[in-house]
C-alpha cells in the first residue's frame, strides 16, 4: 500500500514537472515551425531566448509586473529577429553560419546589459513571477488535476497557442502563403505571393515565440537570471520541429516527450535511484540527437527550406 502511494506521488510529481518544463519548449518550436515552414532554418532562436530571457528580468525587475517583463521581452524577440530576417532573407547569407553567430553575440549582448543594470547591486535579485492558478473543479481531479490543471496562465496559454498556430498554418490565407513560399517560392511568387515578406514574417513569429520562451524561464520557473540558463533548450526546439513533422500539434506531442525526459533527471535525483547523475542530465540531449539523426524515420521537411530565392 506505501508502495503504491509512493509511486503515485512520483508519477504525479513527475509529469506535472513534464508539463511545466514542456512549456518554453513547446513556444520556441511553434514559433519555430513557422519559420521553418517559410523555408527559413532560425538556428538563431538560442540567441533569441536568451536576449528574451534578459529583457523580461530586468524590465519585470524595474516595474513589478511579470506581464511587463513578457511585453518586453517579445518586443526583444522581434528586434532579435528583424536582424536575423535580413540577413537570412535580404543578404541571403548561410542560415547555419549567422544562426551560430548570432547565438554567440547574444550571448555577450545579454551579459553587458545584465551588468549594465545590475552593476551596483550585491546578489541576485528576485523578481516577481507568475502564480501557479488551480482552476476549479478540474484541478480536484486524481492524478489528472495536479498534472494538467494546477499551473501557471502563461503556461496554460502556450497550450491554446497549440490549435490556434494548427488554425492559422492550415486554415488561413497567411497560413497557405507560408507554406507556399515555404514548398516552391517560385510558383509562389508566380501566384503574385511576396516570397521575402512572407519569410519575414515566418522568422518574426519565430522571434516573439522565442523571446517569450526566454521570459518564461525567467517569469514562470526560476525568477533570476543567470548567462546559462537557456542551455541549449533552443536547439532542443529545433529537434522538437523535426521531431513533430513541422506540425504543431505532433510537436506538442514532442515537447512532451523532451519535458518529460528532462523531468524524469531531476524525479529520479530525488528519489536517489543511483544512477549516475550525468547520465540522468544527458537524457534530453540525447533525445535531441536521436531526432535529429533521422533514426526515427526520414522527415519530410519543406521542399525549399533553406533555398535562397531572389525574384529574377
Amino acid at each position: 500500500m506505501e508502495s503504491d502511494l509512493v509511486l503515485s506521488t512520483f508519477l504525479v510529481a513527475w509529469l506535472a514537472a513534464a508539463v511545466r518544463l514542456a512549456g518554453p519548449l513547446l513556444l520556441s518550436a511553434l514559433g519555430e515551425i513557422f519559420a521553418e515552414r517559410s523555408g527559413i532554418l532560425n538556428v538563431g532562436i538560442e540567441g533569441t531566448m536568451l536576449i528574451g530571457a534578459v529583457a523580461s528580468y530586468l524590465v519585470a525587475l524595474q516595474t513589478g509586473s511579470p506581464v511587463m517583463g513578457l511585453l518586453a521581452a517579445m518586443l526583444a524577440g522581434l528586434a532579435a529577429s528583424l536582424f536575423l530576417a535580413w540577413m537570412y532573407v535580404s543578404v541571403q547569407a548561410n542560415q547555419v553560419v549567422v544562426g551560430i553567430i548570432f547565438n554567440i553575440l547574444a550571448l555577450g549582448l545579454a551579459s553587458y546589459f545584465y551588468r549594465l543594470f545590475m552593476g551596483g547591486v550585491s546578489g541576485p535579485q528576485k523578481i516577481v513571477m507568475f502564480e501557479p492558478i488551480a482552476i476549479p473543479f478540474l484541478s480536484e481531479i486524481p492524478l489528472l488535476g495536479p498534472i494538467l490543471f494546477r499551473h501557471t496562465v502563461f503556461l496554460y496559454a502556450v497550450m491554446l497557442l497549440v490549435p490556434v498556430a494548427g488554425f492559422v498554418l492550415y486554415r488561413t490565407k497567411l497560413g497557405l502563403r507560408l507554406r507556399a513560399v515555404g514548398e516552391n517560392p517560385r510558383a509562389a511568387s508566380t501566384a503574385g505571393i511576396s516570397v521575402s515578406a512572407m519569410r519575414y514574417v515566418g522568422v518574426l513569429i519565430s522571434g516573439a515565440a522565442a523571446g517569450a520562451a526566454g521570459s518564461y524561464l525567467i517569469l514562470a520557473q526560476v525568477g533570476l537570471f543567470r548567462e546559462t540558463i537557456i542551455a541549449g533548450q533552443g536547439f532542443i526546439a529545433l529537434a522538437i520541429v523535426i521531431f513533430g513533422r513541422w506540425n504543431p500539434y505532433k510537436a506538442a506531442l514532442a515537447a512532451l516527450v523532451f519535458g518529460a525526459a528532462d523531468a524524469l533527471q531531476l524525479s529520479l535525483q530525488l528519489f536517489q535511484v543511483g544512477l549516475p547523475p550525468q547520465l540522468l542530465l544527458a537524457l534530453p540531449y540525447l533525445l535531441t540527437v536521436i531526432a535529429m539523426s533521422g533514426l526515427l524515420g526520414k522527415a519530410n521537411q519543406p521542399d525549399a527550406l533553406m533555398m535562397p530565392y531572389r525574384r529574377e
